[in-house]
């Protein structure tokens, strides 16, 4: 008779080599499995703090970090962010944090595409990927907006500045989703429905970055192309994926004809992100 371990018998131990089989994941196991991702995501969101003070560190004395709202200074001008040493480290390091955790996604979504056996707890790549993403850009997507800079809550979100409006609007959309796609994968939603926010997101999201604009930059013409081809994946990508939702059947599982392009686009996003420079 095999004694059971006192991990075991409280149900807080799971096999991490189990394989996914199609089904949800629920009770204790899925439980273990959510506070790993919930802690993981804790952890990634934190990392923008070596950023933000190696970015400082590059800075000569004469350039000061601007404290009013319009963030947006004229190139060159000794309180300038944009363009400035410290503001092109920190920008390509949020672009980089975020091509990381897109790339995750997209692998989590082509493996998904196609139709590949792997370990359970892959299944929460994508929703700990979207509950990182959010919570960095709520937190660190902008050096002087709320909660981290001199702006305010109500400048932050209901000021004039489109930019950190989008960088907030994309943390909250993101979270939201995450929390969504998690519950879909602990199979607590199971209504067809809740299969659209996530291709919805996609769209939404590329379409902003077409009106997405750093400012006054120097390499203003190359980061608005840069931002073109996303948005131009992100919509192609998000389309899609409701086709392949709205094709999907009882009779049909899937239909990899239209996830393949969806998990590959993402992934293209997420390379091109990594590559992104000013």
């Amino acid at each position: 008779m095999m004694v059971r371990g006192p991990i075991r018998a409280a149900g807080w131990a799971f096999p991490l080599c189990r394989r996914y089989d199609g089904g949800g994941l629920q009770g204790p196991r899925g439980g273990c499995l959510a506070g790993f991702v919930i802690l993981l995501s804790l952890f990634l969101s934190g990392l923008p703090l070596w950023a933000q003070h190696s970015g400082h560190d590059q800075t000569s004395g004469h350039e000061e970090v601007i404290t009013d709202h319009e963030h947006h200074g004229v190139v060159g001008s000794p309180s300038g962010w944009e363009g400035s040493i410290a503001g092109i480290a920190y920008s390509e390091f949020n672009h980089h944090l975020t091509g990381m955790l897109v790339v995750i996604i997209g692998l989590s979504e082509l493996r998904h595409a196609l139709a590949t056996r792997f370990w359970a707890w892959t299944r929460l790549l994508l929703p700990g990927a979207l509950f990182t993403a959010g919570s960095f850009l709520l937190i660190w997507s902008d050096h002087n907006a709320w909660p981290i800079g001199s702006l305010s809550f109500m400048q932050t979100f209901f000021g004039s500045d489109q930019e950190i409006f989008q960088h907030k609007s994309y943390g909250l959309l993101s979270l939201t989703v995450g929390a969504i796609e998690l519950l879909r994968r602990f199979g607590q939603i199971r209504h067809a429905v809740w299969v659209t926010p996530l291709p919805l997101f996609a769209i939404i999201g590329g379409l902003m970055l077409f009106a997405h604009s750093h400012g006054d930059h120097p390499s203003a013409h190359q980061i608005a192309m840069g931002h073109a081809m996303m948005g131009t994946m992100a919509v192609t990508a998000g389309s899609s994926k409701l086709l392949a939702d709205w094709l999907r059947s009882p009779s049909n599982a899937g239909f990899p004809k239209w996830e393949l392009p969806w998990a590959c686009l993402i992934l293209l996003i997420g390379i091109q992100l990594l590559m992104y420079s000013e």
